[in-house]
């Protein structure tokens, strides 16, 4: 990887920005805002993807857990949304960054006339050194209009911005070739060129409690970002720093890429 990338989306999970009780990680929100801001200030356009909203509506009302009654649910993400976006107004605030907020649904991107505007809003946004952080509309969302999960999300928005580079950012270094939390041997795989069976294989399960996402949705997301000639890295959000190191030129994490492009 170089620093030649000048857009980059970066989608951040719920795992990543929650304790196991649901609230906020503010030490790890911190530590990240300051690094996306710092990539900022280098020139970079980025586009934040975060989960969290349901998760943090869940802690905030009290539940036991992530309902699975939809009025619940959309509940929850209409009181996290709200939380979320007021926090990392307040954090990129203290760095002098303007940021703004954008809800999808399916059917937004898939009408032409809604699909323009969208772009346009994006566009607009960059002109205007603003970081768009996007999520799901997940109070209005249902099953007909919804994208199941943020990683495919982050893909979609890659593409409608025309975004270099895509950065997953995970409670994992990236794909193993076994599962790391049951085989201690297991190597990082640090590139693929090609997502195949094997590859479909290694991807396993589901993900943590507080999220949707997984290995699975993963590779799915990465699939349709190659398809669009986006290169893809899954690195992990423990070390917000580790967004440092891309942009350096240093390997980390996973990359999936096309043989035909340069990296």
């Amino acid at each position: 990887m170089s620093n030649k990338f000048r857009r980059v989306v970066i989608k951040i999970g719920s795992s990543s920005l929650t304790h196991e009780n649901g609230k906020i990680n503010l030490r790890r929100l911190d530590q990240f805002v300051r690094v996306v801001a710092d990539l900022r200030n280098r020139g970079i356009e980025v586009v934040l993807v975060s989960s969290g909203a349901i998760s943090v509506g869940v802690a905030k009302m009290g539940l036991a857990k992530r309902p699975s009654a939809m009025p619940l649910k959309q509940a929850a993400a209409s009181v996290g949304q709200v939380e979320l976006m007021f926090l990392y107004d307040k954090l990129f605030g203290e760095y002098n960054q303007s940021v703004s907020q954008i809800l999808l649904t399916r059917d937004v991107v898939d009408d032409e006339v809604r699909h323009k505007n969208v772009v346009n809003t994006f566009n607009t946004l960059f002109d205007y050194n603003c970081l768009p952080i996007v999520n799901e509309n997940d109070t209005v969302s249902v099953e007909e209009i919804d994208f199941s999960d943020n990683d495919t999300l982050s893909a979609i928005v890659a593409v409608l911005t025309e975004a270099d580079l895509l950065v997953l950012m995970s409670d994992i270094d990236g794909l193993y070739d076994s599962n790391p939390r049951e085989n201690p041997d297991a190597k990082l795989i640090s590139r693929i060129e090609k997502i195949d069976e094997r590859v479909h294989a290694l991807a396993g399960g589901a993900g943590t409690s507080h999220g949707t996402g997984g290995m699975v949705t993963k590779i799915t997301a990465a699939e349709y970002a190659m398809a669009h000639g986006i290169p893809m890295l899954i690195v992990n959000a423990d070390r917000p720093e580790n967004l440092y190191d891309i942009f350096d030129g240093k390997r980390v994490g996973t990359l999936f890429t096309t043989k035909h492009r340069e990296d």
